[in-house]
């Protein structure tokens, strides 16, 4: 099993990621950057295939958002460890926009990063080679209160203190 894991699980990649110059396969899923899904879209929505989109952490995810409708993934790249743009990418697919499609983390994905990424809307998780996938799926619990909001849905600290307050 490579090291993926969708909603929580260990699970098979099954899209594949197409560089802007490869040939399209003949059937499957494919991950096709911004720049090809928008110069391609019409060949894209012909080849019957499952089509997401790959979005640089550098772009306003806003620009995206007429074009969110029957996407079904949506990849946000983390080039590095430190660089939490995709996180903020991500809410804003959830939480403004209202995104229920797949929010792909790609890139620089550690164990570190599962947890606050899911917070933040992102539910599955290509990892880093030298990341061992079951450690990983343990990632999820390493926390059990949370402090803010976030696009998961989870109480917060404050939301259960007013509640038993109350």
């Amino acid at each position: 099993m490579s090291g993926f894991i969708r909603d929580g699980r260990l699970a098979e990649n099954d899209w594949l990621s197409l560089a802007d110059e490869a040939a399209l396969p003949a059937v499957g899923r494919v991950i096709v950057s911004l720049k090809r899904f928008r110069a391609e879209r019409a060949a894209l929505d012909a080849s019957g295939l499952a089509v997401g989109v790959r979005i640089p952490n550098t772009d306003d995810i806003t620009a995206l958002a007429p074009e969110l409708n029957g996407l079904p993934l949506v990849a946000v790249e983390i080039p590095k460890f430190a660089d939490g743009r995709a996180y903020s990418q991500a809410r804003v697919l959830r939480e403004r926009f209202g995104f229920c499609g797949e929010i792909r983390a790609q890139g620089d994905v550690l164990h570190d990063q599962l947890f606050h990424m899911q917070r933040c809307g992102i539910n599955a998780f290509e990892l880093r080679a030298d990341q061992d996938p079951q450690e990983c799926l343990h990632a999820f619990s390493d926390y059990s209160l949370a402090y803010q909001r976030g696009a998961d849905g989870v109480e917060t600290v404050w939301q259960k203190r007013r509640n038993l307050a109350a």
